[in-house]
């Protein structure tokens, strides 16, 4: 079974899926094989420059932050480990605190030109205060391009530019 519908697919959503229509087609899904980062994941992420982390608050509240850095910034260890470095920010520790109570994260890895997403469930650890986080990968889904709407940097606009003139 996918851990990522192990994780994600709880009998609540299950049982939503299954009013909503959508719940054979996820089903089929579910007996695919164990998540692992594989050349295409790999890929993707190596041609990232950011991410989106969530974590969550001994409240119980999602927190959700932009993580950037040049692309490669987040490194494929193995097919089950991702690890970056954590830079120093406005040092709230927001999410080094949450890490603290609940391990657990969501990482969101977006190409927009291409429209692709992919969502990554891990348990995450930091090797030091201001070091580096190394996440254990639990399960990962690619996610539909529908909704993506293609966003561009400068690097990337001027070469579209350079290629029409």
């Amino acid at each position: 079974m996918s851990s990522f519908s192990r994780i994600a697919f709880t009998p609540g959503v299950q049982a939503l899926q299954e009013r909503m229509g959508s719940r054979r087609a996820y089903a089929r899904r579910e007996a695919g094989p164990d998540d692992r980062i594989g050349p295409d994941e790999a890929a993707f992420i190596a041609e990232r420059d950011s991410f989106y982390l969530a974590t969550v608050s001994e409240s119980g509240w999602p927190y959700v932050q932009h993580r950037g850095g040049p692309k490669g910034f987040v490194r494929v260890v193995d097919e089950h480990t991702l690890s970056f470095a954590d830079e120093r920010g406005n040092r709230q520790y927001i999410t080094a605190g949450n890490l603290a109570a609940n391990d657990r994260v969501a990482l969101i890895f977006v190409d927009y030109p291409n429209r692709a997403r992919l969502k990554v469930l891990a348990r995450a650890t930091r090797a030091e205060l201001e070091g580096a986080f190394v996440l254990r990968v639990e399960g990962l889904d690619w996610n539909c391009s529908r909704n993506i709407t293609p966003r561009y940097t400068e690097a990337e606009l001027a070469a579209i530019i350079e290629r029409a003139r």
